[in-house]
């Protein structure tokens, strides 16, 4: 958001922050997130880039396609382990694994 529109909504009442504080996390917290969400973003651009279907990735880590979409979506209930398990398959080694968990960014 940039720095006019906030302005313009704190003089209107309205109280502007990160959603670290609307949600009251931790900085733990909010650090598990983001590396998981570098992780999916890493994910998909390496299954795309690979040209390999969320099936086929699923077969590869003996799993289902709805697997697959569920942690492309980034869906709670997908592990890092099984994020990092589809990774390792798609031929990403730990090093690449490392630096999308170092990065500053979503990869």
């Amino acid at each position: 958001m940039n720095n006019s529109k906030i302005k313009k909504l704190r003089q209107s009442g309205f109280r502007v922050g990160t959603v670290q504080e609307f949600l009251q996390l931790s900085d733990g917290e909010m650090a598990l997130i983001e590396l998981k969400i570098r992780l999916i973003d890493r994910l998909k651009s390496a299954r795309q880039a690979a040209g390999i279907s969320q099936q086929k990735l699923a077969r590869l880590i003996s799993s289902s396609q709805s697997r697959v979409a569920k942690m492309e979506a980034g869906s709670a209930d997908v592990s890092l382990d099984l994020i990092c398990k589809a990774l390792f398959a798609l031929g990403l080694s730990r090093r690449d694994v490392g630096r999308t968990i170092a990065s500053r960014r979503a990869a």
